[in-house]
């Protein structure tokens, strides 16, 4: 959900030869397609606090990881499986690393490697969920400040 990292160091890491690490690929769990409304998140839930979660952020961004699902459905496979396919299909030196808590999440995950999207499919994703479309900050604005130092 957050191009900017690739947009300034990716070229220079491929032409280093070094693997590039895509942290957070399901969006802080919002491409997980658990996330329904701000009452699934704990009220102790740390993302209560993050601008992407809260508010008019919260219905946009659900409303973008309602297209996702909506392809990820017609491919046969969960919103997390597609994201990750995703990620994988933007180079062999990309690598993905979804934080999940239960062993089922895990497997799940981990048979995105099995997905393999078609330049259509590539393309169609990158229509209904462009790069950057992400509504709000990454973080709270006072700790943006500390990213990218």
């Amino acid at each position: 959900m957050e191009p900017d990292p690739e947009e300034e160091i990716l070229s220079t890491v491929r032409e280093l030869g070094i693997a590039f690490v895509a942290y957070s690929p399901l969006g802080r769990g919002f491409l997980s397609g658990d996330i329904k409304r701000e009452e699934d998140l704990a009220p102790d839930d740390w993302r209560r606090t993050n601008p992407r979660f809260q508010g008019e952020n919260f219905r946009r961004n659900l409303e973008l990881v309602r297209r996702v699902e909506a392809i990820a459905s017609e491919r046969g496979c969960t919103t997390s499986q597609l994201a990750l396919a995703w990620v994988l299909a933007q180079g062999d030196d990309i690598i993905p690393i979804p934080g999940t808590k239960r062993r089922s999440y895990l497997e799940q995950n981990a048979a995105a490697v099995e997905i393999q999207l078609t330049s259509k499919e590539l393309k169609r994703i990158d229509e209904v969920a462009p790069r950057g479309i992400a509504n709000g900050g990454r973080y709270p604005e006072e700790m943006m400040g500390l990213v990218n130092l």
